[in-house]
């Protein structure tokens, strides 16, 4: 056409351009250039490229472009303003869109019905329902596509009234707008009028299908969806790859194996297996269901691949347990996301990998990924069982700093963690600082408070939250009970108990009736701690026993300790606790035939003493210690630092208690053995790491002796230091010989 001049012709070369526009394998910059060749260019022209940009997703250059028509004095049409219109709906631009609403008014085309729908849809998609409303209630002619843009405008906002209203005014109800409707009904769970409404309806294609097996998916009624897809498949509707995989999802959410594999039959029989989004689905379903070869042979087999696809087996691995693998993949991967990353650390969470948590979180950071709420929650998690206090600091300091939402799960990720390495002030100030509170949130204060020795304000919460019109659940009287236990409060204790039966009708648990057995069992009322696990409507569990038999230790009441120890062994054999108490209580007794006799069973048994093990942070570094280690750099330093305490308590009048050390030995060796326990080994780097007024913060995995105990009641007053030890029930804050939990523990 250049070469024989009739690109200049314009009805020749417009038909040029039409063609380039309608076929997406011509770039559309090629289109442009064939655009700026026609020289007598009219509106048919200028709307062919204006369709073009908005159909290439290039709205912007369409609005450009209309500015550029004004100037060169071609006159728009009635085709003109719809293809703009459409273009500010794609671009959410309200303002332009009211702009060329006022240029349609001006020119009058304002009474055209195309131009008219147009605007309706651009005002719905802009969530502006009043202009919407306004157009349509003044339109002169309302036509079936009228009547669904409006209708499709409440939709979409979710404004089931109004809806339902023009739905029932409809003069005739297409099927468009019934599907729109039950699709409606399903985000809004009305699940009965959406089946109601789908019953009704005299035809049905397969979006109707499709809007109703969504509808039971969302509202998580699973059986119902399959169904209904069977249903349908029965009476030959044909299926798309959309409503496949709303079917795939509800055979994950059941873990249906042989539906899955059906359908997954179904997929390869009518070939929408190439579709990306059914591969990936099918990948999560397989990978639900643990069969992680499967989910590999689709992921090799895979046509195409984009992130979702490796990320999907990413989590694949990671749901099957499959750590390492997961980590081998994450590394091989060829482009990693924000998913990808959260992915990863909350698989390291979940699997209790907290080191490589933080470890691989600063790696994230150092390729400057901004991180999602899921990787701050499970990074916190980290530093919390780590007791990485200065990790989780950062963390918070990030939220702040990049004006990140502290909703109610980060917020109280942020509160459990600050209470569980001892800083309650910070704790407040996030629970304080949250908007949006949830029922977690209250019962992680509740019992925060708690375990810090604050039980007098731990219960105040509990009376404000219910202040508030909360109302609390199982978890939040296991953390009022748990309150109570801490301080001995026996009487407030059965008051809550007895509560939350007839006042809040909530059946206790085996974890209610495990706090009143340690209530009682601490206040040395043993006999009734006794009647009460033998009156419980379900089994014991191990935690509730061990109440009873560490009670028994605590309070010397050997014949009772030694009776339930014996039975408590039979019935769990392979329980370390109960073999380390029961032999603890005859060292007590002076029965070293009875120890050799325990320690021989679970050598025979092979049960192994789970090792007493302190941690604490230190610029940033979490270090481990073990009772006697020698391992760590800077043992010798800490020897000696523990031989200059040993000198410094004995000036103070402390008096190591050798009960603690339940072996047949001198007492020289025993208080040798007492000096090395993890616990004085890490207040002792402590020592040597900090500087006042930091608190020297340690997490010990078990509950803390009576000696260690005593002893860091001496050195916090010999050293003027605050010390935090957090054990597996509680903290202690031992300031200027003093401990918050006023020795009742």
């Amino acid at each position: 056409m250049i070469l024989t001049g009739f690109i200049k012709d314009t009805f020749a070369a417009s038909r040029l351009l039409k063609f380039s526009t309608d076929f997406p394998f011509v770039h559309i910059d090629y289109s442009f250039h064939i655009f700026n060749l026609i020289e007598n260019s009219n509106g048919f022209i200028w709307n062919t490229m204006m369709r073009a940009y908005v159909q290439r997703n290039c709205p912007q250059k369409a609005v450009y472009l209309f500015k550029c028509m004004l100037e060169e004095n071609v006159g728009p049409d009635n085709y003109t303003y719809p293809i703009l219109i459409h273009a500010c709906a794609i671009r959410l631009s309200e303002n332009e869109g009211k702009q060329i609403h006022s240029h349609v008014f001006k020119v009058g085309f304002d009474s055209d019905v195309y131009v008219h729908n147009t605007l309706i849809n651009m005002y719905a998609v802009c969530q502006n329902m009043i202009d919407a409303r306004k157009l349509f209630d003044e339109s002169p002619c309302l036509d079936s596509v009228t009547w669904n843009s409006i209708l499709g405008g409440y939709v979409q906002n979710r404004d089931v009234e109004e809806a339902k209203y023009i739905y029932d005014r409809m003069p005739e109800r297409n099927i468009i707008a019934s599907n729109s409707m039950i699709v409606l009904f399903g985000k809004e769970g009305q699940v009965t009028e959406a089946c109601r409404l789908f019953d009704e309806m005299p035809e049905k294609d397969m979006v109707s299908w499709s809007a109703l097996i969504s509808c039971y998916e969302q509202n998580e009624m699973y059986e119902e969806a399959l169904a209904i897809f069977v249903k349908m498949i029965s009476k030959g509707v044909k299926v798309d790859e959309v409503v496949v995989i709303t079917a795939l999802s509800a055979c994950a959410h059941l873990l249906v194996v042989l539906m899955g594999k059906l359908i997954h039959s179904l997929v390869l029989k009518i070939g929408l297996e190439t579709y990306l989004n059914l591969q990936n689905a099918l990948i999560h379903m397989y990978s639900t269901y643990g069969d992680i070869m499967a989910a590999k042979n689709l992921f090799r087999s895979a046509h195409h691949l984009n992130q979702i696809t490796w990320n999907s087996m990413l989590s694949g691995y990671l749901r099957c347990g499959s750590v390492e693998d997961a980590k081998a993949f994450f590394d091989f991967m060829p482009q990693k996301d924000v998913v990808s990353w959260s992915a990863m650390i909350s698989g390291y969470a979940q699997h209790d990998q907290f080191a490589e948590t933080l470890v691989l979180f600063q790696e994230m950071q150092s390729f400057e990924v901004r991180p999602d709420e899921t990787t701050l929650v499970s990074v916190i998690s980290a530093c919390t069982h780590l007791a990485a206090l200065d990790v989780g600091k950062w963390i918070h300091a990030y939220i702040r700093k990049n004006d990140l939402q502290v909703n109610a799960i980060l917020g109280t990720t942020l509160i459990d963690m600050y209470m569980k390495c001892g800083c309650v002030e910070n704790a407040l100030g996030v629970f304080h600082g949250m908007e949006e509170k949830g029922i977690s949130t209250w019962n992680a204060l509740i019992l925060g408070l708690a375990m810090n020795g604050l039980v007098e304000k731990s219960l105040d919460i509990f009376s404000e939250m219910k202040a508030c019109g909360v109302t609390p659940n199982e978890i939040t009287f296991v953390a009022v009970l748990g309150a109570c236990r801490h301080m001995g409060l026996v009487d407030e204790g059965r008051r809550h108990f007895n509560s939350m039966i007839r006042e809040h009708q909530i059946v206790p648990n085996v974890k209610h009736y495990g706090c009143m057995v340690d209530l009682l069992g601490r206040a040395g009322m043993l006999k009734e701690a006794e009647e009460l696990i033998e009156s419980m409507p379900m089994v014991p569990d191990v935690a509730t026993w061990g109440a009873l038999l560490g009670a028994c230790k605590k309070h010397g009441n050997h014949d009772m300790g030694e009776r339930i120890g014996r039975r408590l062994i039979h019935l769990q054999p392979d329980h370390d606790g109960f073999h380390v108490l029961l032999s603890n209580i005859c060292a007590l007794r002076g029965n070293w035939d009875d120890v050799l006799e325990i320690r021989g069973t679970m050598v025979q048994r092979g049960v192994v003493k789970t090792p007493g093990c302190s941690m604490i942070e230190a610029n940033g570094i979490v270090h481990e210690f073990l009772a006697g280690d020698k391992t760590h750099p800077l043992i010798n330093e800490i020897e000696a630092k523990l031989d200059e305490i040993a000198i410094k308590l004995k000036m103070e009048g402390y008096a190591p208690d050798t009960n603690e050390v339940p072996l047949d030995i001198d007492k020289e060796e025993k208080e040798t053995a007492l000096l090395k326990h993890s616990e004085k080994l890490a207040i002792a780097f402590g020592l040597i790491s900090t500087s006042p007024p930091t608190p020297i913060r340690i997490m010990k995995n078990l509950r803390i002796c009576n000696d260690c105990h005593n002893a860091a009641k001496f050195i916090s007053k010999a050293y003027d230091r605050v010390i935090v030890v957090r054990d597996r029930h509680r903290f202690h804050h031992f300031d200027q010989g003093s401990c918050s939990c006023l020795d009742y523990w």
